[in-house]
């Protein structure tokens, strides 16, 4: 039996099950994405609990996480979504669980600096002076 002959033996039930077959497309612009329960995605801090200690800044294989620290006291722990590789490295290397990663798709933008978000802006809290 030729090649070809064999070949739409095989084929013809394969189209015929799939165009019988129900959709499993998403509906994604007409209705909401769904999003699979073990997706880690965008990064947040309880900035509470945030120390500035830079683990999961020195960690952060894409380079995701940026600290800027003028002293001891004041920082700014800066997330940059549109490098994160969405890996939980960050995660994992918070001693005080501080960073977490939620259930949410990264919104959408025309301009990189509109995704740029600050998780922690640390400043030493002002003394009430009693005179």
């Amino acid at each position: 039996m030729p090649f070809r002959v064999r070949s739409l033996i095989y084929m013809v039930p394969q189209i015929i099950r799939s165009l019988r077959a129900p959709s499993i497309t998403v509906r994604f612009p007409f209705a909401p994405a769904v999003i699979p329960e073990g997706y880690r995605g965008v990064v947040k801090v309880h900035a509470e609990l945030c120390r500035g200690c830079s683990l999961c800044v020195r960690d952060c294989p894409a380079a995701a996480l940026e600290l800027h620290r003028e002293n001891r006291e004041t920082y700014r722990l800066i997330y940059h979504p549109e490098r994160c590789a969405y890996c939980g490295q960050c995660e994992l290397s918070c001693n005080f669980g501080a960073i977490y990663q939620v259930n949410e798709i990264s919104r959408s933008t025309l301009h990189l600096s509109e995704l740029e978000t600050v998780l922690v802006d640390r400043k030493p809290e002002e003394e009430d002076s009693e005179g």
